[in-house]
């Protein structure tokens, strides 16, 4: 009764109001204690929500592992130096399978900006210095092994976190970084990639000439929707370009320091 006088109350219920109220609180608990007993049906759903819940909770709390990223990818990215002589903003096409790789490059190196168009084929050897509007190209040798985009085996995991906010669904994103050894011990790397898809999302390595670089990815989509830019235009040359030019490693080229 105190219940339905301070819905009354509060409300502005009518006596009519109120008895139907009760009326259907009775009818609830009559049809409850009316209801058949399972319990053996119950105990088996109960047994197997608990397996379920087991198995969940097992590959929620499973170790990250090293991954490799999609083989086509599309992105942008930005490469900073520690001592500030180089910054690059670059939209990138990504392809494992055919092992080439198309970089759009604006930056500014030793305070003078540059642009660049560059695309790898590594599998030829091979590398095209693009530019459209004028319509020119040069072929070059290209002295490098390509390197999937990938976390390699022997990293070690420093942790997982999360970018953004884990209050609520799509306010964050998780990530595990990890690090280790360049080739050759000449320094150390630190590398965050998604959990979910294994895409990239930021590098940092150690150089001798820059300090550490940091690259930064975003915008990235799986998949290419235009596979002909990673395809040599139709006025490159096919012959390379026999000027006594020394053969351009990838770092080299990409950061456009030669």
């Amino acid at each position: 009764m105190l219940v339905e006088n301070k819905i009354r109350k509060h409300l502005g219920l009518s006596g009519h109001v109120s008895a139907y109220i009760r009326k259907c609180s009775s009818s609830r608990a009559t049809e409850t204690s009316q209801l058949p007993v399972r319990k053996s049906a119950d105990s088996s759903k109960m047994k197997l929500f608990v397996v379920l819940v087991c198995v969940l909770a097992g590959c929620l709390a499973e170790k990250p592992r090293p991954c490799k990223s999609p083989p086509l990818l599309t992105g942008a990215l930005t490469v900073s130096t520690q001592n500030e002589k180089l910054w690059v903003y670059a939209k990138y096409l990504y392809d494992a399978w055919g092992q080439r790789v198309r970089l759009m490059e604006l930056g500014n190196y030793q305070n003078k900006s540059f642009t660049y168009d560059a695309l790898l084929l590594f599998s030829e050897a091979a590398m095209y210095e693009i530019d459209d509007k004028a319509r020119t190209c040069k072929k070059k040798p290209l002295k490098a092994d390509f390197h999937p985009m990938e976390i390699p085996i022997n990293s070690t995991l420093v942790g997982q976190a999360v970018l953004g906010s884990s209050s609520g669904p799509g306010e964050g994103l998780l990530v595990n970084t990890w690090t280790g050894n360049l080739p050759g011990n000449t320094g150390k790397y630190l590398t965050t990639f998604t959990e979910f898809g294994c895409i990239p999302v930021n590098t940092m390595y150690q150089t001798q000439e820059y300090g550490w670089m940091v690259t930064g990815f975003f915008n990235n989509v799986v998949g290419i929707s235009d596979p002909g830019q990673l395809n040599p235009p139709d006025f490159c040359p096919t012959e390379m370009t026999s000027n006594g030019e020394k053969p351009e490693d990838f770092t080299s080229l990409f950061f456009k320091l030669q």
